[in-house]
């Protein structure tokens, strides 16, 4: 069989990164809310279309986990690409700026495309490299977060994509490039041979003391345990504020930086910066740098420092969207706990029930970041309606002190 062609394994890691690169287009939807929000839309409504996006991406991940074993990754990154460039060139085709058809299009379709792609680079990268996951699954996912920073930029300052060509046409050219970028770096998403191993290299055995050395537990086993709650709920909290503060860091410090003195334009570059380049890096780094201390500290531990500085960080915020270099900071140091979500929860799901069926468990763990998705914006984008954004912060930092209490308090199950 073709799929069975040995290939230079680096191939995988490239068509990884151009596909992540592309799925990071859900976190980039901040750059449109002002269009919108001028075009009669409120602040709640702008936050529709994301939630809608990370809803769908959640759940249809739970369908691709099942896929990948009958249609292949290679299809089923096609498929993806496929799907995802659609919502956005129906979007800019057809949705103009209708609430309701681009949260169908953008949100519902082009989230379901994210979902149907997002877990073929990680299944495919750690079979080509049993000896290096953490580093790969790290740069895997750390694309779909510098991804944002890439799209922001291209339709606001860099490209002037919004100005130049309007909301629309934007869409549009952003589902054709999505598009082509999963398709080409779907290509090469192929598992190695079944029993394939790097040249030299021998498994190491377990180490001692690890949960997933004697308990794996399949997802009907794992769904009836309190800690996969206990999970989910911390991730539901963790990953709804950062998924809000998203949503919202181009909408509050605009408020924010103008009551502060700052002219409208001056306000929104700044805005803008704060979600592109320091959010958005600080995103990507922070998938890989938490990866690789939670190697050192132990995922529990990592877990818990995560949540609480997050939950202190979101209330600081509060007093620093206002003042540009406190902005900035505050936006570097949320971003990097939140790419933490991405490096932290998969591997405290296999360390607590068993990595055999990791594949199969991950995906329901993963649906809490659709919850956090639809709670997370929606209550942003209520309380910005109200005038009260500092509240949503506060709130959401609160959760994420409580997502911590919640960890600290998570035993390893038993054996089934």
């Amino acid at each position: 069989m073709s799929e069975q062609k040995i290939m230079n394994r680096w191939f995988a890691v490239v068509g990884a990164i151009l596909i992540q690169l592309a799925l990071g287009a859900i976190y980039a939807w901040s750059v449109f809310t002002p269009s919108l929000k001028d075009a009669g839309w409120t602040r709640a409504q702008t936050q529709y279309v994301f939630s809608a996006g990370l809803a769908f991406f959640a759940i249809v991940m739970v369908l691709a986990g099942k896929m990948i074993p009958k249609l292949g990754p290679k299809k089923l990154a096609i498929s993806g690409g496929l799907v995802l460039g659609l919502g956005y060139i129906l979007g800019g085709l057809f949705g103009g700026t209708n609430p309701l058809l681009l949260i169908l299009f953008i949100g519902v379709i082009g989230g379901s495309g994210i979902g149907l792609a997002y877990v073929v680079p990680i299944a495919v990268g750690m079979r080509w490299f049993p000896d290096k996951k953490g580093l790969i699954t790290g740069l895997a996912v750390a694309g779909f977060g510098f991804g944002a920073m890439l799209w922001v930029k291209l339709a606001g300052e860099w490209g002037q994509l919004i100005a130049n060509l309007g909301l629309s046409t934007t869409f549009t050219i952003y589902g054709i490039v999505f598009l082509l970028m999963v398709v080409v770096g779907g290509l090469w998403m192929v598992f190695p041979p079944e029993d394939w191993k790097p040249e030299g290299w021998i498994a190491p055995p377990p180490k001692a003391g690890q949960v997933a050395a004697h308990v794996n537990l399949e997802s009907n086993q794992m769904l009836k345990t309190p800690q996969f709650y206990m999970i989910f709920l911390t991730f539901v909290f963790s990953g709804g504020a950062g998924l809000m503060t998203i949503g919202l860091m181009k909408l509050f410090p605009l408020e924010a930086l103008q009551a502060a003195g700052k002219s409208e334009v001056e306000a929104s570059a700044i805005a803008g910066t704060a979600m592109a380049v320091f959010f958005s890096l600080a995103n990507g780094i922070g998938r890989i740098a938490w990866g690789t201390l939670s190697d050192k500290l132990g995922r529990k531990l990592s877990v818990i420092i995560m949540c609480a500085t997050q939950g202190i960080f979101m209330i600081a915020f509060t007093q620093m969207a206002g003042i540009p270099g406190l902005l900035f900071i505050a936006a570097t140091l949320i971003g990097f706990n939140f790419g933490g979500n991405f490096a932290l929860f998969p591997t405290i799901t296999a360390d607590t029930f068993g990595a055999k069926f990791i594949g199969q468990n991950y995906p329901w763990v993963f649906l809490a970041y659709g919850v956090g998705g639809i709670f997370g914006p929606i209550l942003g984008g209520k309380l910005g309606d109200l005038g009260n954004f500092p509240l949503a912060f506060i709130g959401c930092g609160v959760l994420c002190i409580i997502a911590a209490g919640i960890t600290m308090a998570i035993k390893p199950p038993k054996s089934a």
